[in-house]
């Protein structure tokens, strides 16, 4: 069994500057504009500090003289300041938003083609919830950052500096007073950086696992309906909401505690500036005009000071964010092409499993191998069945021929070569899997059926041609009675059709890749007896020629192959035809005879769900003529 759940790291966290440094690779192409939009947000904040300036020299000069012609000179000054300020934060803004949505664009595409690379063994471990909350709201965050959080910070400090230089121009000791304001806030500011850095990846991450609820009550929604568990779910989801809020709670309060300090500080030092400017005037160590210009700056400054902690707090949201979207960046592709790959010319269609052996990567060193030593060899053109008990292994060695997973051990070979010496793509196209969970996507029906099928123009008449003979080994004539036929859109996961329709587009998928060889997982389960009987027909017709392996639940599946090869312990313990193996084999009889029961149990109640089945005897039990008793009337074929 295949446990599910969100990823740990057992790595300390690195720091802030080495984790946003892994973002330049992406920043790269458009650093010059960042660049440029820093520089024009130094300047709007430089612009800013020149008015404090220019107030000086009104207040002490024209004002103090009643020189009315240089007052309006004087405000004319502050007033092309304060629109040159504006312009450069404009302009700043223009710079900046595009390039950030361009490394947004690229970091969005750079992880989902990383989720598609990287084998199902990753995507068995992580929740979706999880690569889902990274990919929108990580990335986002990310984005954000870099267009306002990281140059606000930069500029903002620049502009603290800069500031407090200035202020030394009017007296040292207001100066003084000002700057020593700012020691508490920097020691509290490396308190709240250990707390908040903790508690911005825990809310992220619960945020992940939120997102996974509901991602699972939405695609379960029909089965906690049809179980009553809707409450349960609410329940639960109730708690982890719960749990998200008290880590939000636990944020704000790092953020007030952090904002009590940037707000309170300032204040103190203004108070305190306040009653030694006074007392510097009052025995003239400092003119009205500089007294008033010092407060103007120290107004100006006080923004700065105040979204330190804001921009702070931003800074270790997008540190955490950069993490856990690396996080999957830096996971290993174990399934990934050979350095040097080769080729088939001409591909015949001979699969071969050699003394393969497989584990899954989290099971125990007690446990021993799901498949252990797997020798199998099928004909070119052969359609071999694969038959076992619940557990031995038949779907987990269906997925090792297109490296849905790399053996442990041993290898699988086509054509004599090791699937591995192939490239993915080259691989792919040979191989064709029909997966017993039919899983469709929100295209429409013509893109479904021809997914594998990048060699050709999906809309041409070769396309059509393909897609319609698809269709009909597939049986799927329902699509024409769709309401735009083909070009009909399905819903998520093809859930607006029904489990048979599903099964057959699948099937119908993998028929129209046209490969070389054709694996297929228990293809015919969802379908009813008529259905099912013509679609076997069309399969011979298909696999004429094509290489087959097909995992058999269904007595009728088993009749489709040449051979049939049993599974046992995850072994191959006896290959032969149906005949030689029924003969031969007291295993093989005692699978069949389940398949059969199984099979007859269903063909039953499809063709009467209010009729019991007795599954011990094959009986289907009837209301006798006369009204009386119950009488068994036994169909011997579908007993048999």
């Amino acid at each position: 069994m295949r446990i599910m759940s969100r990823p740990t790291t057992s790595s300390p966290p690195s720091s802030t500057l080495r984790s946003l440094l892994r973002l330049v690779p992406f920043a790269r192409p458009v650093l010059s504009r960042l660049v440029l939009g820093g520089v024009s947000a130094l300047a709007a904040a430089v612009l800013a500090l020149l008015i404090p300036i220019a107030l000086e020299w009104v207040v002490g000069g024209p004002i103090a003289s009643g020189a009315v012609p240089a007052i309006v000179w004087g405000a004319g000054v502050v007033l092309l300041l304060g629109l040159a300020e504006a312009g450069m934060v404009w302009l700043r803004r223009w710079l900046v938003l595009g390039p950030a949505t361009s490394v947004e664009y690229d970091l969005r595409t750079g992880f989902y083609d990383r989720l598609q690379r990287l084998p199902v063994e990753f995507h068995d471990r992580w929740q979706g919830g999880q690569l889902l909350s990274r990919m929108m709201q990580d990335i986002s965050l990310i984005r954000r950052w870099m267009a306002f959080g990281l140059i606000m910070l930069v500029v903002n400090i620049l502009t603290i500096v800069i500031g407090a230089a200035l202020l030394f121009q009017w007296h040292w000791a207001l100066a003084l007073v000002f700057i020593a304001g700012g020691v508490p806030i920097w020691y509290q500011g490396f308190r709240f950086e250990q707390t908040y850095g903790l508690l911005s990846r825990q809310s992220q991450d619960q945020q992940g696992d939120l997102a996974t609820s509901v991602e699972e009550s939405v695609h379960g929604i029909r089965v906690l309906k049809a179980f009553g568990r809707g409450p349960h779910a609410l329940r639960r989801f109730t708690r982890q909401a719960e749990t998200l809020r008290a880590t939000e709670m636990s944020k704000a309060g790092a953020v007030a505690r952090i904002d009590l300090w940037l707000v309170a500080m300032p204040e103190l030092a203004f108070a305190a500036c306040l009653l030694l400017g006074i007392w510097l005037s009052s025995v003239q160590e400092i003119t009205v005009s500089q007294l008033f210009a010092y407060f103007a700056m120290a107004t100006i400054l006080r923004w700065p000071m105040e979204s330190i902690g804001f921009l702070f707090s931003f800074l270790l949201d997008a540190r955490t964010a950069t993490d856990r979207v690396f996080e999957v960046f830096d996971e290993i592709d174990t399934i990934a092409d050979p350095e040097e790959p080769r080729t088939l010319s001409a591909p015949r269609g001979a699969l071969a499993f050699e003394d393969v052996h497989f584990r899954y990567q989290d099971a125990r060193a007690s446990e021993p191998d799901l498949l252990d030593g797997i020798d199998l060899a099928l004909r070119p053109g052969e359609t071999m069945a694969l038959v076992g008990l619940t557990g031995s292994g038949k779907t987990t060695l269906t997925t090792l021929p297109t490296r849905l997973y790399d053996v442990t051990g041993g290898r699988v070979s086509l054509d004599g070569v090791d699937v591995r010496d192939l490239s993915i793509v080259e691989l792919r196209t040979h191989i064709a899997t029909a997966f017993e969970d039919a899983t469709l996507f929100s295209a429409s029906v013509r893109e479904n059926v021809l997914l594998g099928r990048d060699d050709l123009d999906i809309r041409s008449p070769e396309g059509e041609r393909v897609l319609r003979e698809a269709l009909a080994v597939a049986q799927a004539d329902f699509v024409a009675d769709l309401p735009e036929g083909a070009e009909t859109m399905i819903g998520e996961e093809g859930m607006s059709l029904s489990g048979g329709q599903r099964q057959r587009l699948a099937l119908a998928r993998a028929v129209a890749a046209h490969p070389t060889v054709i694996v297929m997982d228990d293809p015919l389960s969802a379908l009813d007896v008529d259905t099912e009987e013509r679609v076997q027909i069309g399969l011979r017709r298909v696999l004429d020629g094509t290489t087959a392996l097909i995992v058999a639940h269904r007595p009728s599946t088993v009749a489709l192959a040449d051979r049939v090869a049993l599974l046992e312990g995850g072994r191959i313990t006896a290959v032969g035809t149906h005949s030689e193996l029924m003969a031969a084999s007291a295993h093989y009889r005692s699978v069949i005879s389940s398949f059969e029961r199984e099979d007859s149990e269903d063909r039953a109640r499809r063709m009467d769900p209010e009729r019991e089945f007795d599954v011990v005897t094959g009986a289907i039990p009837i209301p006798a003529a006369d009204g009386g008793d119950t009488m068994h009337e036994t169909d011997e074929e579908t007993a048999r």
